[in-house]
């Protein structure tokens, strides 16, 4: 089984960096058996794809918010890392990290998501 568990601070200002961690375990991130990407909800809104990354480190993004975000891992940790800058209050969403199977068999997992409530 893959467990995924998001963390990081639920409540912040206008302009400042949100810094989101995934700590992952039952499937090692640096095997190609799972793509791993950041979701979000905002209220009232549908599921957006942020973006992912790969097991080699490569990394991709949704054009909407390529120029604020960031997506990066620590191997020895077993994590994923979401870094977005430049927050405004329409960034306050329940963020998800999500493992994306790559062979049948292996399934989507979902961690249980984070409320982030940027001030108005």
């Amino acid at each position: 089984q893959v467990q995924l568990q998001e963390s990081g601070p639920g409540l912040l200002k206008p302009s400042q960096t949100l810094a989101l961690t995934c700590t992952i375990s039952g499937a090692s991130i640096t095997t190609n058996d799972y793509y791993w990407s950041w979701i979000r909800q905002a209220p009232g809104k549908g599921l957006e794809w942020m973006g992912a990354i790969g097991n080699d480190g490569s990394t991709n993004y949704n054009p909407s918010l390529a120029s604020r975000i960031s997506i990066s891992r620590d191997n020895a940790k077993n994590a994923v890392y979401l870094r977005m800058t430049d927050l405004t209050p329409d960034d306050t969403a329940v963020y998800y990290c999500n493992a994306d199977g790559l062979s049948g068999g292996l399934g989507t997992f979902w961690g249980q998501g984070t409320q982030v409530t940027v001030l108005s």
